[in-house]
């Protein structure tokens, strides 16, 4: 398959592209960095650099790519956790904007298969609110929300040992999730319980 990944530099996205590629996939790995192709590059994905906020250039970079599948693990988090709640409003215009510029990409190239990082915990106010209309985009269009519990494991917020649950280890939820592209359209929990 063709596989389009916006967000393949972020903590799972950088686990998942080495599983796909593994399993005779191609792969274009989206960032919004220059600074982020030599680590695509040593992947295997084929570089995007592209804001998803651009609605233009992300349509270009889905249908110049012609995938079977767009997958969206697209987040704006801060790299400390305790600025999460100050930062949230990023992170809410990526499920927003960011879903709805991909959907409407992958609509027009023609694109059958959507899979989109969501969370399996409730977000308080409108952060909450951002992950529901997400949701309900990608259910609308067909695609599979995955519902991922915390993750842990290196490079994430809980380096050293588990959260309280709903948890996952970020290598498994990555696995679990290249297992996932044939997957029906509805909701996916992806946690260690």
């Amino acid at each position: 398959m063709r596989i389009f990944l916006a967000g393949a530099t972020g903590v799972i996205g950088r686990r998942i592209v080495p599983l796909l590629r593994a399993a005779g996939h191609d792969v274009a790995g989206m960032t919004r960095s220059e600074r982020n192709v030599a680590t695509l590059l040593a992947l295997g994905a084929e570089p995007v650099v592209c804001d998803v906020f651009d609605s233009e250039r992300v349509r270009d970079a889905v249908t110049g790519f012609a995938p079977d599948v767009v997958m969206h693990q697209l987040t704006d988090l801060p790299d400390d956790a305790t600025r999460i709640r100050e930062t949230g409003g990023a992170n809410a215009r990526i499920r927003r904007d960011g879903t709805r510029h991909l959907l409407n990409a992958a609509a027009e190239a023609g694109v059958g298969r959507f899979l989109a990082q969501s969370v399996a915990w409730t977000i308080p106010r409108d952060g909450g609110a951002a992950v529901e209309e997400m949701e309900q985009m990608v259910l609308a269009a067909g695609g599979v929300v995955l519902r991922y519990g915390q993750f842990y494991g290196p490079g994430t917020y809980h380096p050293t040992g588990p959260p309280p649950p709903p948890r996952v280890h970020v290598d498994t939820a990555a696995a679990r999730t290249a297992a996932l592209l044939d997957a029906t359209t509805g909701i996916v929990t992806i946690t260690d319980d």
